[in-house]
């Protein structure tokens, strides 16, 4: 007996660490390798073709380039989030064009890159270019990291949630039912503390409020149909994927072009990093480059959902076929 208790005690240390260096790899490794890579930038102007030739041979990788007419075309590159920033060339010298609501820290990047231009280009010891913000964050998260820390609440609530309703609700339709009334209410209130009280997020409430409840409803639908449909093991697998792979991979606080590829692109299949570009694109961009990730966060409540319409039909079916048993007597 006691070499039993002593086995499985020993498992369950190892088991613990193992999991402990995960956590730790799949928390610290995206945050230790954040760097630029092929992150999309226009440049424009008159002499637009020569500064695309110089990014590309002085920093092979960093930038995707592609070339617009004039600062106009620029312009609309960004508020459509077709890129992170811009570089105009004009007759007194290059200006770089920023949109920090789509990544504080790629606005850094190109703020830094004015600089450098202003080292290498016309002599002698030309002004830094003008650096202007086409897309702001908002005035009271200038740095993004407020808005950063959104994304692991909604997982960890929704993941609370679909532990909660599995436990709670045996039936799979009430279940479903809880999922929506949960996204609901978890939608309205977390928008409102985040524009209201924390003054995180511009753009419409209820907008917003919106792309919080289909986070939620995507966390906990995904989570509960897994465990409908797989029992314990389904709903430890839906956590993990969704809290060790989908947090951490969210680039959340960067932007999914600084994360290790092909990380940074498997990040945004996942409803947290889905979640954060649609949040940023109906805050900042009046949904511009929506699509993509509401369709991402669609699917996988849709996917959620439909893993518990199975669960409660085959519950229903293994119900009705069962054979009538006579009541016992006393």
């Amino acid at each position: 007996m006691r070499s039993s208790l002593a086995r499985r005690a020993a498992g369950v240390a190892v088991a613990a660490a193992l999991l402990q260096l995960i956590m730790m790899t799949a928390f610290t490794w995206p945050a230790a390798r954040v760097a630029p890579r092929d992150v999309p930038v226009v440049v424009a102007g008159p002499q637009a073709a020569a500064v695309a030739e110089r990014l590309e041979r002085e920093r092979p990788g960093t930038f995707d380039v592609e070339t617009r007419r004039d600062e106009a075309a620029a312009r609309a590159a960004l508020t459509g989030r077709e890129a992170y920033g811009a570089i105009v060339t004009t007759p007194s010298g290059p200006k770089v064009l920023t949109a920090s609501a789509a990544s504080p820290v790629v606005a850094q990047q190109l703020g830094a890159l004015a600089q450098n231009l202003a080292r290498t280009d016309a002599a002698p010891a030309p002004p830094a270019p003008a650096v202007h913000d086409v897309v702001a964050a908002d005035s009271d998260d200038p740095r993004g990291s407020g808005f950063g820390s959104l994304v692991l609440p909604l997982v960890m609530s929704g993941l609370a949630a679909a532990v909660l309703l599995t436990f709670a609700v045996p039936a799979a339709a009430w279940r479903a039912a809880g999922a929506v009334l949960f996204a609901v209410l978890g939608g309205l209130g977390v928008a409102g503390v985040a524009q209201g009280w924390l003054s995180l997020l511009p753009g419409p409430y209820l907008a917003v409020a919106g792309v919080m409840s289909l986070t939620i409803l995507a966390v906990t639908g995904t989570v509960a149909g897994l465990a409908a449909a797989f029992g314990r093991p389904g709903l430890g697998a839906g956590a993990l994927t969704l809290l060790l792979l989908g947090n951490p991979l969210s680039a959340a606080t960067s932007a999914p072009e600084l994360l290790p590829q092909p990380w940074g692109d498997l990040g945004q299949l996942l409803p947290p990093g889905a979640a954060a570009t649609l949040l940023r694109s109906v805050a900042f961009f009046d949904g511009a480059a929506a699509a993509g990730p509401l369709a991402i966060l669609a699917v996988w409540a849709a996917a959620g959902f439909a893993l518990l319409s199975a669960a409660g039909l085959r519950g229903r079916t293994r119900n009705e076929t069962a054979p009538d048993r006579e009541p016992v007597s006393a």
